[in-house]
């Protein structure tokens, strides 16, 4: 297979860019898949809206009642300083609809989401009133102030009016817009199709899970984190296994990666090494540029498109580097947007948060530094973070023991304890 590509456009060679640069290169190059398919309600969350939902009713339906209360026309309501006394002839409950007049100088006793009699226009909540059994009737005491006209209704299409897009195409659906389309009575959607991410590790030193240890061999982490990592995302993954140093078996790999999936992501074989047959076989496949982006843990990184078999969009690989703790990071750095943007979502940029750091941390301009560490709540009610100790980028234990990473920008040196730093939070990583 040769790659019929031109020129790349990315910025190349062995400069050093920094992470805002690459992040912008690799969303400038992007291009969304195509292809959606129809899906009920409960199967959709976490996929990608490919259509607008149409709000086909008004919600609410109807003006109703915003809570437990007394409705009556606000044309009753007392002067300043005065108070009136109305006369309950009516309970509504949600669900009733009511079908007669509440004459002048009357009220209804109302239920949340009762739908509110022609005529009445505010409610008062039954705790702000006072009620009492006279003639067999109960008669409701207004003070004035008590409410103000038109309070405490909802109006017919408040929420979403018939006609009116109620999710735009783009939007990741989460459990509120489940629940927004349900509320339509809207049982299925149209989403974008599932992204396909082929994931390798490469290494010779790498060993699967049961099969033995050798000297001088490790177990393989790196496909199981970011798998976890992919799923939530909701794509497919094929786990394509580990891969040796040798040229044959990473073009074996690479060919069926290129043929079955959308994306090729992999960690190790991005660096300089002697076993590094990566380069040269990418210059066959694709065009493929080889980074070093200032940042610490993770600098060595590889992107660009790959050649897809006649008439079919380009492949995108994203390379990582081997270390576990610095294949994780850039994931979250660079792929976990570039999969939501090729998945045809609408821009999910990272939660952050500005958090009181409680340990000095020695840092240099002229790269951006991700510490692992724990924001937990601090004495004064606000919140601080403190990092999980060694930061070594082969520490994989600190990161579960993380629950966020402390990010120190490019341009920005030691921090002091005490100074307020930017923070990922991991549970935002979805």
């Amino acid at each position: 297979m040769t790659a019929a590509l031109g020129p790349s456009p990315l910025i190349t060679g062995d400069a050093h860019l920094s992470v805002d640069q690459a992040r912008a290169a690799i969303a400038a190059a992007l291009v969304p898949v195509t292809g959606d398919e129809t899906v009920a309600l409960h199967q959709a969350l976490g996929r990608v809206l490919a259509e607008p939902v149409i709000s086909p009713i008004n919600v609410p339906a109807h003006d109703n009642s915003a809570m437990d209360g007394y409705a009556f026309a606000s044309t009753d309501l007392p002067p300043v300083g005065g108070e009136v006394k109305l006369q309950v002839v009516a309970t509504l409950h949600a669900g009733a609809v009511p079908d007669f007049q509440v004459p002048s100088g009357t009220c209804v006793r109302i239920m949340t989401g009762a739908v509110m009699p022609a005529g009445l226009d505010t409610v008062v909540p039954q705790e702000l009133c006072r009620a009492e059994n006279r003639d067999g009737h109960v008669v409701v005491t207004l003070s004035a102030g008590v409410v103000q006209p038109g309070e405490n209704r909802r109006h017919a299409g408040e929420d979403l009016a018939r006609g009116k897009p109620a999710v735009p195409a783009g939007r990741l659906l989460r459990p509120a817009e489940l629940g927004l389309i349900a509320s339509l009575g809207i049982g299925t959607v149209t989403v974008r199709r599932r992204l396909r991410v082929a994931l390798f590790s490469t290494g010779n030193e790498l060993r699967d899970l049961g099969q033995p240890l050798d000297p001088g061999c490790i177990y393989d982490s790196n496909r199981h984190t970011l798998t976890g990592a992919l799923s939530r995302l909701g794509v497919e993954v094929l786990d394509l296994g580990l891969v040796r140093d040798d040229p044959d078996a990473l073009a074996a790999t690479l060919e069926r990666a290129i043929a079955e999936a959308d994306v090729v992501l992999t960690s190790g074989g991005v660096s300089v090494g002697d076993a590094d047959h990566t380069r040269a076989l990418l210059a066959r496949l694709g065009r493929v540029d080889f980074w070093k982006v200032a940042m610490r843990p993770g600098r060595p990184f590889a992107f660009g498109p790959l050649t897809a078999p006649d008439g079919q969009p380009l492949r995108w690989l994203f390379a990582l580097p081997g270390n576990p703790v610095a294949s994780l990071v850039t994931f979250y750095a660079f792929v976990r947007e570039a999969l939501l943007q090729l998945g045809g979502a609408d821009a999910q940029p990272l939660p952050t948060l500005r958090v009181r750091c409680e340990t000095a941390i020695r840092k240099r301009p002229g790269r951006t530094e991700f510490q692992r560490g724990i924001v937990a709540r601090a004495a004064d009610g606000g919140w601080s973070v403190r990092l999980t100790g060694a930061q070594g980028a082969g520490i994989l234990r600190s990161m579960s023991e993380a629950n966020a990473l402390v990010v120190l920008g490019h341009e920005q040196a030691s921090v002091a304890a005490g100074e307020t730093v930017e923070v990922w939070l991991f549970d935002g990583l979805v």
